[in-house]
């Protein structure tokens, strides 16, 4: 200006900016699906909205979103573990064969956690140290930790769980609020921090867009994915523990195909399957979504083969939809 006075700032701006980002935001969207499917539940089913059943419906999503969110470190750091549901059946495996020789609760909660992260150690062990693709390393571990889980048992199941055992899967803290459910709201805070609040979660988004230069910033790539994998692991181990106390036995087909489901929550929640973004809070909705999802189609009685397919669509089109928005505004840019 040529009068000297000092140029206005444009702070409603720079305010409208801001909230426009916010309303935009994954999150955001996610939440009002879950709202809407929530409403169309309500009202296509009249036993919907019972307290009792919809503490059932969280049975659909808890123990899959335990792994979820190490599963969500992983593919933000550029990685991804595809035999999570083969470690909850060999975990699951080994705690039934102690079981039968009488090991107590507490024994078997360790054997669970155990294996859970051994199994994390094997997967980081040819990922990190041997420099292998983790998706090639994690598809043939899915295939030998369950075929591990399918010679010891053959068609037999594990049965004869102690009583106690039951509290995990089957247990209520108070009223309709199950253990599990209160076992996902911890360990979503612990993750949610993990990431969003630490060095270590700096780490893992520095990692996932780009590996060379966060090894060049003095960050330890290959010590951090190591600590990822052992994370998913071990969260593999405790929705083992859940599952199978649930459940109160064991067969080698326990999980079975509950990967795929794992992987779409994750995408689902906002993180990219390239690496590099996501949130802890994207992946929580998430799980919501695709609980009150299968849960409502279980109230009408959709067969599962039918959720199944939805999945697998659900899957797609979270992945394709980024870039398809891409390319629709690179072509709005050329116009």
């Amino acid at each position: 200006m040529t009068d000297g006075s000092t140029p206005p700032r444009f702070i409603p701006d720079r305010l409208r900016t801001r909230k426009t980002r916010i309303l935009h935001s994954w999150e955001i969207l996610l939440l009002a699906v879950a709202i809407a499917i929530f409403v169309i539940n309500s009202l296509a089913s009249p036993y919907f909205l019972n307290a009792w059943n919809l503490s059932d419906a969280t049975f659909n999503f808890t123990e899959k979103a335990m792994i979820a969110f190490a599963m969500a470190l992983l593919i933000i750091s550029g990685e991804i573990d595809l035999s999570v549901a083969a470690i909850i059946a060999l975990a699951s495996t080994a705690m039934g064969f102690a079981a039968q020789y009488g090991a107590g609760t507490p024994e078997l909660v360790a054997i669970g956690l155990v294996v859970g992260l051994l199994c994390g150690v094997f997967n980081a062990i040819f990922v990190t140290i041997l420099g292998l693709p983790s998706i090639v390393v994690t598809i043939g571990t899915m295939s030998l930790f369950r075929g591990i889980s399918y010679i010891v048992l053959g068609d037999e199941a594990f049965r004869g769980y102690p009583a106690s055992f039951a509290w995990f899967g089957q247990g209520y803290l108070f009223w309709v609020f199950t253990v599990e459910l209160a076992l996902f709201a911890v360990i979503a805070v612990i993750y949610g921090v993990l990431l969003h609040k630490t060095n270590f979660g700096r780490a893992i988004y520095a990692i996932g867009n780009n590996p060379t230069a966060a090894l060049f910033s003095g960050i330890r790539v290959q010590r951090v994915k190591f600590i990822l994998f052992l994370l998913t692991g071990l969260m593999s181990g405790v929705a083992a523990i859940c599952l199978t106390s649930r459940l109160g036995s064991t067969r080698p087909s326990i999980a079975q195909g509950m990967e795929l489901e794992v992987v779409t929550m994750v995408v689902l929640g906002g993180v990219s399957i390239l690496g590099g973004s996501g949130s802890i809070p994207g992946v929580v909705i998430a799980a919501f979504v695709m609980g009150l999802v299968t849960f409502g189609l279980g109230l009408l009685n959709v067969p599962g083969i039918v959720m199944s397919i939805f999945i697998g669509l659900l899957l797609i089109g979270v992945i394709a939809l980024p870039r398809l928005w891409t390319m629709a505004a690179a072509k709005r840019g050329r116009t």
